[in-house]
């Protein structure tokens, strides 16, 4: 009898001894199981925000490109020149010096002033893009840096028709910086680098260097360099109807650049591609509408660079504007110029004027 309890009484132990066994080796698998399971919520995690991007960055890909792997979707690219003989790994380690990019609408009449343009930005690493009006490029081959710029003909097309078409945000979407400029500017006081060092730091999206007062013409007084600034973001002057005070939240005081020297950022100009309609040809009046794509306060992301400069030369292309500018730097007296169909609708106003009295006593 006694044996049988001291049987059951060892059993008794010994099934407690693996029980505790079994729960050290439980409490040993804890830590492993928990480093597990954050490894796999940081995996599905980590899928997820991928997979979140992806549809992100390519929100067309769910409908147009259903067929296409994510992995392959490109939906962006450069106006970087590529050399047509390279090898595949080559091209795809490629690294891209240029982050700034320059376009110009050209004709020939213009060449050595471009010329000495394009110089100055290509020794400062720019992309170079030149929009021929005139339909000649051959006569810009003998310059030296002629095949490292980009080449577009449209005949009598303006600049903003070809910004609208060849400058697409996802085109130019490696670009920190894109300076559209007309051809008639003098470089001689401007240097790139400097200023764009100049609205990074002071967090300018939307930019013009200043004019030099000399300039043949000069539109509105807020691009006039104030000599003794680095850049101003607005003007104070009493013109006509004009009263340009602290006061003044818009156009032409503050948040304003002419449409002769705009410079964008990046995002500025991705707005500002979208706020261009096909049909603008000239342009005029769309810089006072740029404010809205500053990127926050027109009043501090718009401003005019005064220590980098340049010269306006005004010279008109394509027929011309058929309007006669003069200088704001002096005052001049206006001068009302009437056409003959003027002339005829004024007389034509008096005499109906004259019969309707003498019907009507």
């Amino acid at each position: 009898m006694t044996s049988i309890k001291s049987l059951r009484w060892l059993m008794r132990k010994k099934s407690g001894l693996s029980d505790g066994g079994k729960s050290s080796f439980k409490m040993k698998q804890l830590p492993f199981l928990a480093v597990l399971c954050t490894i796999m919520l940081f995996i599905v995690y980590r899928t997820t925000k991928y997979q979140y991007h992806q549809e992100e960055v390519y929100p067309s890909t769910s409908g147009k490109l259903k067929g296409l792997p994510r992995g392959i979707i490109h939906d962006n690219s450069d106006l970087e020149l590529r050399p047509l003989w390279s090898r595949s790994n080559s091209r795809s380690k490629a690294v891209y010096s240029n982050s700034n990019l320059l376009a110009v609408p050209v004709g020939i009449k213009q060449k050595q002033n471009v010329d000495a343009m394009v110089q100055k930005f290509l020794r400062e690493n720019f992309t170079i893009i030149l929009f021929h009006y005139d339909g000649n490029v051959d006569g810009w081959w003998n310059l030296d840096w002629s095949s490292k710029a980009i080449h577009i003909v449209a005949r009598n097309q303006t600049k903003w028709w070809f910004a609208k078409r060849f400058l697409h945000p996802d085109i130019v979407s490696i670009y920190d910086y894109i300076f559209l400029w007309d051809e008639d500017l003098g470089v001689e006081h401007f240097s790139p680098s400097r200023y764009v060092e100049i609205i990074k730091r002071e967090g300018l999206e939307i930019s013009q260097p200043a004019l030099d007062p000399n300039s043949t013409e000069i539109h509105h007084k807020i691009t006039i360099r104030a000599r003794t600034k680095k850049f101003h973001r607005r003007v104070y002057e009493r013109r006509g109807s004009t009263r340009c005070s602290d006061l003044s939240e818009g156009p032409p005081c503050t948040g304003f650049v002419e449409g002769m020297a705009p410079v964008f950022s990046r995002s500025a100009w991705y707005c500002t591609w979208h706020l261009i309609q096909n049909d603008l040809v000239h342009g005029w009046g769309v810089d006072m509408k740029l404010g809205y794509c500053a990127q926050g306060d027109r009043t501090k992301k718009v401003g005019v660079v005064d220590s980098e400069y340049v010269f306006h030369q005004g010279i008109q292309t394509l027929g011309g504007s058929g309007h006669r500018m003069t200088k704001v730097s002096k005052p001049q007296r206006t001068t009302m110029v009437y056409s003959f169909n003027d002339i005829l609708w004024f007389l034509s106003v008096i005499l109906s004027y004259f019969i309707n009295n003498h019907n009507n006593p």
